[in-house]
This record gives structure tokens, C-alpha cells and sequence, in this order.
């Protein structure tokens, strides 16, 4: 039986008890997202029901029942506790997408620490940025990727512990490096859960902003109580479902709804660990019968690339529903996936600083392809004046969007950056940064961002850390970097350049440059394309316009140009 009713029963009279009370929650009572999300499923009687199915490469397979999750994180929880590590220290999880990162989260959360998940692919200064800002005590990773850690712990004092999950011993461990097995360890029965109340601070993600560093989004255990619901409501879990959702927990989609919400309701969850194929990903959900999905507009529109005839290969009659976060899902892609799976992908929007879905095809709704959707019950919604941050209720004018703060999952703060958080509300609202407007029946439709973040493939990247990155390359002078268009990613970094004197413009030099910031940050922040320049616009005060740049990469107006220094 479905879990979801209309949108419009939902919305009447709603309130965010209704998610205490199922959870069992009363206020002031200890709230604890990692035993909310194995100990108490195991007390409801699913103790032996598959919670993961992993698959990894060359064919590895692992599954873990609730009982075996529930042993495990206690495990790695004690074995964090006997180190040293004390509530609200933060761990980072710096792991490919193995067991031990989704397991791991839940030990790192029911000792009462802050769970920092990275995405594996960062490179060396991407990872010592975040380490640094959230001052972290240890480190969870693989033997992988231990060498980016050694390459900066000597500016990390305060980095206690490097843990490798898989070291096999061949290679002697460093200094401050300590080994843990997982399948070896002892299990533990029980483990003394941390009596973290709603607003105790559970994980820390980062996210890019227009200038400066990564900022980190801290949330709190009572998170949970957003996160469960619209994981029952929009994605409709069920008990019978083989969930899948594709994002990498390095990410705010992979931990919101790629481990608390299917595993706060006890739903089987299904992971692939290797990289995306058309035909991997159609295998893997006839293999598994996949029932609900989750992914990203990139991802479906590689699927649509990939064409209609290889999805005929495969049984994906398990599939009954379908949904999309990370970017604007267009409306081909909605269309194509309705023609092809006989289900349409439903949008959902929200951003790691809302924790949770804000606006969302709500499941038996009128779908609009290229449409947000509406907000979630109990959330406020609006457009509003860029200048005034008054609500615009005119149809199809275009606004900033805003929320009334006050959903559980929002965040609490950027961590060590109060100042830049309380920024982000004005005239009573949250702004989200990002542009729409609504229609005469309610759906907000995305414009774009509101500022100069690159959103490419769902990942949001700083043109201000790729710039400053490239300026460390011996043959950058000055460095300039656009969102440029894509059929794929929606957008992808381009980086303009001017070169040190003797240095000669080349395929080569290009090249190198390109690999020089993948290593440095990671392949998302890679420029697609470097373009060579004499020089670069700038205003009289020095500052360069990315705006005229961008305008000329989308075929914009240039507009106003008046403060631009003069070409002598």
C-alpha cells in the first residue's frame, strides 16, 4: 500500500509531529540518527532483513542484514571511542563507496562525533582545506588513497588518527596511521549510544561558495525527522523495496537519502561501486530489481545518450518509481524517461544547506516536465525581489527562491563562519541562491544560479578555488573561471588564462594544466577547455569580470561595460 495520500490531503493540517510520533520522538527525548537508523530497526523486528546490498569491482558482492549494520557500527564506533575521539570531534570519511563509509557513518554518529564525509576523487588540497577548517581528529580511508593524507598531515597537528580499512600489511604504516579490519574486528554486542539531543551537531558537508573556501554545512541528529518523511512520501519507500540511490555519500543526497532515510524506515538499499555504463547501471536493476531509483539529470542524460535500444536488453519491469536531484532535470529527460522505462523521473530540488527535499514532484501530482514541482508539506515557499526580498505573487516572473525557516533539516550554521550564514536569510526568508518562478497553478521553474557557483553534474565548484589553483601552475599568470554549456553536465569549468613570459600556448601545456588541477582538487573541478588570453577584462579597480566572460561562452548580452578599464 502506498505511504503517500494527494498532495493536498498532505498538506492539511500537516505538522512535523506526525514524523515524531512515528519515529517514536518525543521532545527532549535523546535522538540519535545512528540508532534510529540499525538499533531501532532490529527492535521493530527486521533485525534479519537485508539493509545493503553492495557490489563493487570485478564482481565483489557483499550484504549486510539490519542486525549485522547495527554490530558493525557499534563496532567501529567503540574502536573511534577507544582512540580517543569524544562527542562533537569530527571524522571524516574518506572512502570510495564501500561498506565501511555507510557503515561507518552510523558509528561515527551514535558516539556522539561529527561525521565529515568527503568524496573520494578530492585531491590533496581540496581534502587539506575541509580537514582544516573543521579541525578533524581522524581520518577514515583507504590504503588508496592514504598517499593524499601523507602529502599534507605535516600541516595537520590536529589530526590525530589516519585509519586504513583495508591495509594488508605489505607496506609498513606511518606515523599516526593505525589499521582496521572490519571483517577481522571482534563484532560488539552493545555500545553505549551518545545521548545526542535534536540539536547536537551530526555531519559536516562542504559546499562551494562564489569566493573563498568550501564552507561547511553543519545539521543536527534532529534532522531525521525531515529526512524520514519525505523519504516515505516523495520517494514512497515501502517495505518490500530494492532501493537505489546513485549518489556518492561524499555528497548531502548520499547520506540524506543514500543511508538515513531508506534505513530509518528499514528499507533494503542496493550500492554499485564502480563507474557509471549504460550497461552497468541497466544489469544492476535487473540483477537486484531495483523498485525506486534516485539519480542525477547528468547520469540520465548519459542514459539517453546511450540510446533506447540497450534499455530493450534489459528487464526493468521491477522499476515502479522514479525520481532526480542535483540540477535542473529537463524536460527531454522526463519525456524520454517516461517513453522508455514507462515512468517519468520526478524532480525534486533542495541543496545541502536545506538537508532535506524543499520542492518536489510529490508522487500522483500532474507532472510538467521541466518543473520543480511544489513545495513539500510544511514547507513555505516563494519568489522573491532580488533588491526588496518582498514575495513576488506575480505567474512567471522570475525571483529569487526563499523559504520561511524552520524545517528540521536545515542547517544550523556554515561551521566557523556565522557570519556568512546569517547572510544567507533576509527579510524572514533562507535564500537558496538559485532563481525561479512560479506559474498560475503553484510549480516553481528553475532559471538558474544566482550567483557565479558552476553547477557541474549536480556538484556545485567555486570558480575562486580553480582559480586560485591554476595561479600555482608555473606558467599561469592570471586565471579566469566560467560555467561553459554542455550536453551532459547542463555546465563544465572553463578556465581563461594568461601565460608567464616564456611560456608558449600549446596542446600540451593545456594538458598539463588540466591533470595539474585534477590532482590538486579533483576531476570536477577540472577545466574542460583552458582558452589562452593576452589578458583579461578587468574593471578599473582591477577586478576580473567573469560576467562578460560568461556572457560570451552562453551567447548573452554583454551589457553594461562602463567600469572596465580602459584599452590603452
Amino acid at each position: 500500500m502506498s505511504n503517500i495520500g494527494s498532495y493536498e490531503d498532505r498538506n492539511k493540517d500537516f505538522d512535523w509531529s506526525l514524523a515524531e510520533k512515528e519515529l517514536g520522538y518525543k521532545d527532549g527525548d535523546t535522538i540519535n540518527i545512528g540508532w534510529y537508523c540499525s538499533d531501532r530497526i532490529c527492535e521493530m523486528g527486521k533485525a534479519d532483513k537485508t539493509a545493503l546490498i553492495w557490489e563493487g569491482l570485478g564482481g565483489k558482492e557483499k550484504s549486510y542484514t539490519f542486525n549485522e549494520i547495527r554490530l558493525a557500527s557499534n563496532t567501529i564506533g567503540a574502536f573511534l571511542r577507544e582512540l580517543g575521539i569524544k562527542a562533537e570531534d569530527r571524522v571524516c570519511l574518506f572512502m570510495d563507496k564501500i561498506p565501511e563509509l555507510y557503515i561507518g557513518f552510523l558509528g561515527v554518529l551514535k558516539i556522539g562525533a561529527i561525521a565529515q564525509p568527503l568524496f573520494s576523487a578530492f585531491g590533496d588540497e581540496s581534502l587539506f582545506v575541509r580537514l582544516d577548517n573543521a579541525k578533524t581528529s581522524a581520518i577514515v580511508t583507504q590504503r588508496k588513497h592514504v598517499a593524499k593524507v601523507r602529502k599534507i598531515i605535516d600541516k595537520m597537528p590536529y589530526l590525530k588518527h589516519v585509519i586504513v580499512v583495508d591495509d594488508d600489511g605489505r607496506k609498513p604504516l606511518r606515523e599516526r596511521e593505525i589499521a582496521f579490519s572490519l571483517e577481522n574486528a571482534v563484532p560488539v554486542e552493545s555500545i553505549e549510544i551518545h545521548p545526542t539531543k535534536a540539536e547536537s551537531a551530526s555531519v559536516l558537508h562542504y559546499t562551494s561558495g562564489t569566493t573563498g573556501q568550501p564552507k561547511g554545512v553543519q545539521h543536527v541528529h534532529y534532522s531525521l525527522i525531515s529526512q524520514y518523511l519525505t523519504t516515505k512520501w516523495v520517494l514512497d519507500l515501502q517495505d518490500d523495496d530494492i532501493y537505489w540511490c546513485t549518489a556518492d555519500p561524499g555528497w548531502v543526497t548520499g547520506t540524506s537519502y543514500g543511508i538515513i532515510g531508506p534505513w530509518s524506515l528499514g528499507v533494503t538499499q542496493c550500492v554499485k561501486d564502480v563507474g557509471f555504463s549504460a550497461v552497468g547501471w541497466y544489469e544492476f536493476i535487473q540483477k537486484r530489481k531495483v523498485t525506486v531509483w534516485y539519480s542525477a539529470p547528468t547520469a540520465i542524460r548519459s542514459l539517453m545518450k546511450a540510446g533506447d535500444e540497450v534499455v530493450k536488453k534489459h528487464d526493468l519491469s521491477s522499476l515502479r518509481h522514479l525520481a532526480s536531484v542535483g540540477e535542473p532535470l529537463n524536460s527531454e529527460a522526463v519525456i524520454w524517461s517516461e517513453k522508455v522505462y514507462g515512468l517519468p523521473f520526478l524532480d525534486t530540488y533542495w541543496q545541502t544547506e536545506t538537508g532535506s527535499m524543499m520542492l518536489t514532484n510529490f508522487p500522483g501530482m500532474k507532472v510538467k516536465p521541466g518543473s520543480m514541482g511544489k513545495p513539500f508539506p510544511g514547507i513555505t515557499a516563494a519568489v522573491l525581489d532580488a533588491e526588496t526580498f518582498e514575495q513576488i505573487n506575480e505567474p512567471g516572473k522570475v525571483g529569487l527562491i526563499g523559504f520561511k525557516p524552520g524545517w528540521p533539516a536545515m542547517m544550523r550554521t556554515y561551521w566557523n563562519n556565522e557570519e556568512t550564514y546569517k547572510g544567507k536569510f533576509k527579510n524572514g526568508w533562507y535564500l537558496s541562491g538559485d532563481r525561479s518562478s512560479i506559474d498560475n497553478e503553484g510549480y516553481f521553474w528553475f532559471t538558474g544560479r544566482d550567483d557565479d557557483v558552476i553547477n557541474t553534474g549536480g556538484h556545485l565548484v567555486s570558480p575562486f578555488e580553480v582559480e586560485s589553483a591554476l595561479l600555482e601552475h608555473e606558467a599561469v599568470a592570471e586565471s579566469a573561471v566560467v560555467a561553459k554549456p554542455d550536453e551532459v553536465n547542463m555546465e563544465v569549468v572553463k578556465a581563461f588564462v594568461t601565460l608567464k613570459p616564456g611560456f608558449e600556448a600549446s596542446v600540451d601545456l593545456e594538458l598539463k594544466i588540466m591533470n595539474f588541477i585534477r590532482k590538486k582538487l579533483s576531476p570536477l573541478a577540472m577545466p574542460q577547455e583552458i582558452e589562452y588570453v593576452k589578458s583579461l577584462p578587468k574593471t578599473r579597480s582591477g577586478k576580473i569580470m567573469r560576467r562578460l566572460l560568461h556572457a560570451k561562452e552562453w551567447g548573452e548580452e554583454i551589457g553594461d561595460t562602463s567600469t572596465l578599464e580602459d584599452d590603452e
